[in-house]
Formats: C-alpha cells, sequence, structure tokens
C-alpha cells in the first residue's frame, strides 16, 4: 500500500491542500480514503506506484536520499511563474 501526502506547495495549487492524502493498494485508489486528485499528480504518481509498490527501492529510483520506506515527487505544473499555478511536492510512504 502506499500512502501518499501533499508535502508541500509552491505557488498556488488549485486541487490539493497541504496533509491531503492519497491511498493505493494494488491496482485501486481507495476513493472513500483519498482527499483529492489531481489529473497533473495522477501521472507523475502512476508513473512510480507499481515499482514502489513491488519493493523496488525509491532510493535505486532517485526518489529519496536515504529512506527505503518513503519516495518524494513533484507534480509536473511547474508553477505560478509559468503558469499562474502551482507544483507539489508529495511524500509516499510504503507499508
Amino acid at each position: 500500500m502506499l500512502k501518499i501526502m501533499v508535502h508541500e506547495i509552491h505557488g498556488n495549487c488549485p486541487v490539493h491542500q497541504e496533509g491531503d492524502v492519497i491511498l493505493i493498494e494494488d491496482l485501486e485508489i481507495d476513493l472513500n480514503k483519498t482527499d483529492c486528485l489531481c489529473t497533473h499528480a495522477l501521472d507523475t504518481i502512476l508513473h512510480y506506484s507499481t515499482a514502489l509498490e513491488n519493493g523496488v527501492s525509491p532510493v535505486k529510483l532517485g526518489l529519496s536520499k536515504e529512506e527505503e520506506d518513503t519516495a518524494f515527487l513533484q507534480c509536473v505544473d511547474p508553477g505560478e511563474e509559468y503558469t499562474g499555478g502551482g507544483t507539489v511536492i508529495f511524500k509516499i510512504k510504503i507499508r
């Protein structure tokens, strides 16, 4: 299972707030336990979710400096200067 938390927001994200949670278990996003999900973020998250759920090291993937149970990802929106939006840093806990 992956518990994905909105760790930081740089700029203005129209969807997420810090502390929002997204839960993924196997091939399913648990919509009952997910606060919200932006389509910009979904692309980035899904790119790594299967690997992380199947034991690939976030350190080896370059998604963490040293924590084997935590990965960090960033939404694809480049933020205020370019889009008027904001970019989100997600912290993923692997359970």
